[in-house]
C-alpha cells in the first residue's frame, strides 16, 4: 500500500517538477519568467492522479469470482503468502416447491 501511495504522489508532483526544471532552463538562457501557475500545476497533477486511479480500475485483474486464502504461519515460524483461488461452482439452486 505505501508503494501505491508514493507512486500516486509522484504522479501528482510531475507537473511541478517539469515546470521548475523548465523555468530554471529558461532563466539560464536569459528568458524572464512570470509567476508560477500553481492552479494549473495542481490541476495537471490532479488529472494525472485521477487518470492513474482510472487506469488501476480498468487494468486491475478481476478477482470477484475468487476466494482469498490468507497467509499462514508455519511450524518453523515463516509466513506463507496469501493467494486467490477459484471458488468451486455452486450447484444449481433447487426449484421452489409447488
Amino acid at each position: 500500500m505505501p508503494r501505491v501511495v508514493i507512486i500516486r504522489l509522484l504522479l501528482f508532483a510531475v507537473p511541478f517538477a517539469v515546470w521548475f526544471v523548465w523555468r530554471e532552463v529558461a532563466r539560464r538562457s536569459g528568458r524572464e519568467m512570470g509567476s508560477t501557475p500553481y492552479a494549473w500545476l495542481v490541476t495537471a497533477g490532479a488529472l494525472l492522479f485521477g487518470l492513474s486511479l482510472a487506469a488501476t480500475v480498468a487494468f486491475h485483474p478481476d478477482n470477484r469470482q475468487k476466494r482469498y486464502v490468507p497467509g499462514e504461519v508455519t511450524a518453523d515460524g515463516s509466513v506463507s503468502k496469501g493467494y486467490f483461488e477459484t471458488r468451486p461452482s455452486s450447484p444449481a439452486a433447487p426449484a421452489p416447491p409447488r
